[in-house]
């Protein structure tokens, strides 16, 4: 079975780092309820971006993470409840696991980052533990996570899953984030297409007139 018959897309995305989280954090409350999985996927604190999911648009995800198998169904007697089928699909260890979850949940991350948030789903007693859970998803035949070109002004280099398929080379500063998770994903993608653009005229103009561009830092 591929591990990525298609991409995904953000609200598919965020369905799964949310049964992944609520695993491992709250065993007692999994599987979830449609009703329980919205609240997961629009939580304020943990998430970015912060994403209002409807109801439809959460069940339009699970259909399709359904067909896919990414994720089942029990029926009870009252209600529904869903899990992930990812532990054999990605061969996810305890610790490959929590990387997953945080990199779905909150979009690329350094290993430091990951290490801090990672406590309540699997302890890692150094960032070389983390990292090391990191370079195994990066080595299968179909990498989970990449390694992201460190940007000026950066002091360590930021992960992102291939969930969603190839990764966007634009580091978006914090303020563009912040700003982001109120108007929704569609404008992270035109921030990162802008940027993409800007830098290729930078480049050209740099050609012609034989100065090298001014980096722009993130603050």
């Amino acid at each position: 079975m591929q591990k990525f018959p298609r991409s995904l897309d953000a609200a598919e995305a965020r369905v799964l780092g949310a049964l992944l989280e609520k695993e491992q954090t709250t065993p007692e409350l999994y599987p979830l309820t449609v009703n329980a999985l919205i609240q997961a996927c629009n939580q304020k604190t943990a998430r970015e971006p912060v994403m209002e999911m409807s109801e439809g648009a959460v069940h339009g995800a699970l259909r399709q993470l359904y067909q896919d198998g990414f994720v089942t169904r029990t029926e009870g007697a009252r209600v529904t409840r869903w899990r992930h089928g990812l532990d054999l699909r990605w061969e996810l260890t305890p610790a490959r696991k929590a990387v997953m979850t945080l990199l779905l949940l909150r979009g690329p991350q350094t290993p430091g980052e990951l290490r801090n948030r990672s406590e309540r789903m699997h302890a890692f007693s150094t960032v070389g533990e983390l990292e090391d859970a990191l370079l195994s998803l990066a080595a299968a035949d179909e990498p989970l996570v990449r390694e992201l070109p460190r940007a000026p002004g950066q002091k360590e280099s930021r992960w992102t899953h291939l969930a969603g398929g190839e990764p966007a080379e634009e580091v978006l500063t914090p303020a563009v984030r912040r700003y982001a998770a109120d108007e929704g994903e569609d404008l992270v993608t035109k921030v990162a297409d802008l940027n993409r653009r800007v830098r290729e005229l930078e480049r050209v103009v740099s050609l012609l007139t034989g100065n090298p561009p001014v980096e722009t830092r993130s603050s």
